[in-house]
């Protein structure tokens, strides 16, 4: 296969990078479109980019998988030397395996956590709009969106909520009193703000949750669903000096809540759920201050996290049902040229014979359709079956054809 597919992934993930680096190898809406559209111009035909707080990757067809390392370096604050020492280069049957654990929530940061299928849809669709994918990520996604599905209905592995917004909740459950009369703060309300929004309202029972977003009229949409308060962002400082926790859930590049507007007269529970961090650090310095990041929230060990490991081995074996089925298209897809040049070869000699059995056309596609199960049932000889009909048919003029 890597003679034929090339299949690449280049990543950043918090396996191996921290918060911080992950966040300089993040990239946004603006970025992504400038990177899948110089690709496209670049003559790629398949390439997706997902970006979330735990992994950064490329994935697509290339000769050679620097090109995809560039591509990421150029459009995100990373550097290539930075990506040698912290990043990850999978080929072939490797990265489809990867694409296949990830989406199946075994490679989630917190186990489970099944919003990395919405989020790979999610780029698929970004990339079909520039016409960077064909048939092959569409076939691997619809795999990997069955594979999790799967999974879902025969195992347990994503019971209870499973992910970063409820793991935020889980943790103010755990460690702050009478949090029903506590003062919240929820700063921004993208996908994890709406998400950790409904977590709030639900598992807490508080009605003193304040929402500020940059853009007041999608945070009044929010607090219409949960009847919340919300405030315009330049009463941001005042808002967090009243607060007893801030969730910090925006999506800027930079920091949006800086040591400045933090008052040093009260205790604060600050959860930032941003990459990158968009929470001045200099904050954790300051001894009214708890401040938690990401990565401190995925250590959560509870019960119901502990439980679903029990689970990994029923959901790696579905995996691996459809994975294999999918792997058999790709090797079929592989000998397609072989066996299309052997038929057009066979048809035109055909043709060139007047007086030749009418029936013989139907011949060959019976003769292509055995010589196609045959490589599907013994995969251990269809390299040297190719190989053989290439030199006895002299194939490889017409592989194009």
């Amino acid at each position: 296969m890597k003679n034929t597919l090339q299949y690449c992934i280049v990543g950043i993930s918090y396996k191996n990078a921290d918060l911080p680096t992950r966040g300089t190898f993040s990239i946004n809406k603006v970025q992504l479109e400038a990177l899948l559209s110089q690709a496209k111009s670049d003559g790629l035909q398949e390439l997706m980019v997902i970006s979330t707080c735990n992994r950064t990757e490329l994935m697509g067809v290339v000769d050679d998988p620097m090109i995809l390392i560039e591509y990421l370096c150029k459009w995100s604050g990373g550097s290539v030397s930075l990506f040698l020492e912290k990043g990850y280069i999978l080929r072939d049957l490797e990265a489809i395996h990867h694409v296949f654990r990830v989406g199946c929530g075994l490679e989630s940061q917190i186990l489970g956590d099944f919003e990395i299928i919405g989020q790979l849809k999610k780029s698929f669709q970004n990339s079909k709009k520039q016409h960077i994918v064909n048939g092959f990520s569409e076939r691997l996604l619809n795999a990997v969106i069955q594979s999790s599905k799967r999974i879902k209905k025969e195992t347990e592995l994503s019971s209870g909520a499973t992910s970063v917004s409820f793991a935020s909740v889980h943790y103010i459950l755990q460690h702050v009193e009478d949090v029903k009369q506590k003062n919240i703060l929820l700063f921004g309300v993208g996908k994890i703000g709406r998400n950790t929004c409904e977590n709030l309202v639900k598992h807490t029972q508080n009605d003193h949750i304040v929402l500020v977003n940059r853009s007041e009229e999608i945070a009044q949409r929010v607090a219409g669903k949960f009847n919340l308060l919300v405030k315009n962002i330049s009463q941001l400082k005042s808002e967090i000096a009243s607060a007893d926790i801030m969730i910090v859930a925006t999506g800027a590049l930079d920091i949006t809540v800086d040591a400045s507007l933090v008052s040093k007269d009260k205790p604060l529970l600050i959860l930032d759920l941003s990459v990158p961090s968009n929470v001045d650090p200099k904050l954790s310095a300051m001894e009214n201050v708890t401040l938690i990041n990401l990565d401190e929230l995925s250590k959560l060990t509870n019960e119901t996290l502990t439980n679903r490991k029990k689970f990994i081995p029923k959901a790696e074996e579905i995996l691996k049902e459809v994975e294999t089925e999918f792997i058999q298209w790709v090797e079929h897809r592989k000998f397609a040229p072989t066996l299309k040049a052997l038929k057009k070869k066979l048809l035109n000699g055909h043709e060139d014979e007047p007086g030749q059995d009418q029936e013989f056309p139907q011949m060959v596609y019976r003769l292509t359709g055995k010589v196609a199960s045959y490589l599907k049932e013994n995969p251990s000889k269809a390299d040297q079956t190719m190989a053989m009909l290439q030199q006895v048919y002299q194939l490889d003029s017409d592989l194009d054809g």
